[in-house]
């Protein structure tokens, strides 16, 4: 089963009492090599979390060939937690000297003072997606280089398409389609439409009407426009063309549209390995999500190589990190485990070669990062337990409760 995207979000409080027991610019009781107890020397040691062999490996042949055309030698340590290890290696003062570090997790170390900005002094800093520069910048400082990146797209089952009569001149590009065709492809055996009942799918369509949970340091979450994209989800739920995947027995979207218990779902390019591994027969396309009112929005879902404030080993470090964020590396790794480059250079030349992620890649031109600053965490959480009602809760009633447990986060993470 795919777990959510905010499943990690749910350890940022605990990361924050870890972390604050951490002593960044070097004070406190240091390593054995002080300061950050980052290694000194010719080597690295590089965290990843490993969605499987595939990713393992293309580290691990990736750090080899930079260890040939260096000499320093690089050690990949695979992940059993990230989240829980990061913030161990932190608190201990002996953090790697890189790490992957998801954007659910950037603004609670770059607040606290623990990373080093180091993205904007890369040789290859103008090369990626603009986007992603604002993602993983922190008081208009762009601190960490972009790994890869995710978006949301609208997948369709092409044998339930072909069956209701579709055509490729009916792919929803704008709300009303979109209502429409899922009512098209609505019957006794399937529902038109599915997604996680949760803020990271919900509120790309409160975004699409024109809303946004934060405007600088003002939580607007109770805006009409958030209320106007619930109201809109509620009208499909009400046609019985949106189910969430609990109401199908199924654990997250993919598996509802494996089964074929939904002929559309909202979810990013893992799906395509989801389906290859446990619905090899499923035959479908990814499109780009239809536009609101508002126009087009999507979610962007990335990772960054973080790395220790005051690095000892910050030359080095920032090496392998051009390195693996050179187009042909970022190519490699994308067919290896099928992440999308982060530069734009990277990110053109893998849609011309996997045109079926196109709408992947498109998508990143629109989208934003959903809200992840220090604390966001139990407000998101409290929202995603109320959105359990959203078919008969009202709109406004549920923003507000957002709208206050947000501001007081908020107002806490600026001080």
């Amino acid at each position: 089963m795919k777990a959510s995207q905010w499943t990690a979000l749910g350890l940022t409080g605990a990361l924050a009492v870890t972390l604050a027991a951490c002593a960044p610019n070097g004070e406190g009781n240091g390593g054995e090599n002080g300061g950050n107890g980052a290694s000194g020397g010719d080597s690295l040691s590089v965290l990843i979390a490993s969605s499987g062999p595939a990713e393992a490996g293309y580290y691990q042949e990736a750090a080899a060939r930079f260890t040939e055309a260096t000499g320093t030698e690089v050690e990949i340590v695979v992940a059993n937690d990230l989240i829980q290890q990061l913030g161990q290696g932190f608190a201990g003062n002996n953090p790697p000297d890189l790490f992957y570090l998801p954007w659910d997790q950037f603004e609670t170390y770059a607040s606290q003072g623990f990373l080093e900005p180091y993205a904007g002094d890369l040789a290859n800093a103008g090369d990626f997606l603009p986007a992603l520069v604002e993602q993983f910048s922190y008081n208009d400082e762009f601190y960490c280089a972009p790994k890869d990146f995710s978006t949301l797209g609208l997948q369709i089952n092409t044998e339930a398409w072909e069956a209701a009569g579709l055509t490729d001149a009916d792919v929803p590009t704008t709300w009303d389609e979109l209502a429409t065709v899922a009512e098209a492809l609505t019957d006794g055996d399937q529902v038109g439409l599915s997604m996680g009942r949760e803020y990271a799918r919900v509120g790309v369509f409160m975004n699409q009407a024109g809303g946004q949970l934060v405007d600088g340091d003002t939580v607007t979450a109770d805006t009409a426009e958030n209320a106007a994209g619930l109201e809109y989800l509620q009208g499909l739920i009400a046609d019985g063309s949106l189910v969430f995947p609990p109401d199908l027995e199924a654990g997250w979207g993919g598996e509802a549209f494996g089964l074929g218990r939904a002929a559309m779902v909202v979810e990013g390019p893992w799906i395509n390995g989801a389906m290859a591994n446990d619905f090899p027969d499923r035959e479908f396309i990814s499109v780009e999500l239809p536009a609101g009112p508002g126009g087009p929005s999507t979610y962007s879902f990335a990772t960054c190589w973080g790395m220790p404030i005051d690095s000892d080993t910050r030359d080095s470090a920032t090496a392998f990190v051009e390195f693996v964020t050179t187009p042909e590396e970022q190519l490699l790794a994308a067919e290896a485990f099928g992440v999308i480059p982060s530069t734009t250079a990277g990110a053109d030349t893998y849609a011309s070669q996997f045109p079926e992620n196109a709408a992947f890649v498109a998508g990143v031109d629109y989208a934003v990062s959903p809200v992840a600053f220090a604390g966001a965490a139990a407000a998101v959480s409290e929202f995603n337990t109320e959105l359990e009602n959203i078919a008969n809760a009202n709109p406004s009633a549920l923003l507000a409760g957002l709208q206050t447990n947000l501001q007081s986060a908020l107002d806490s993470a600026r001080g």
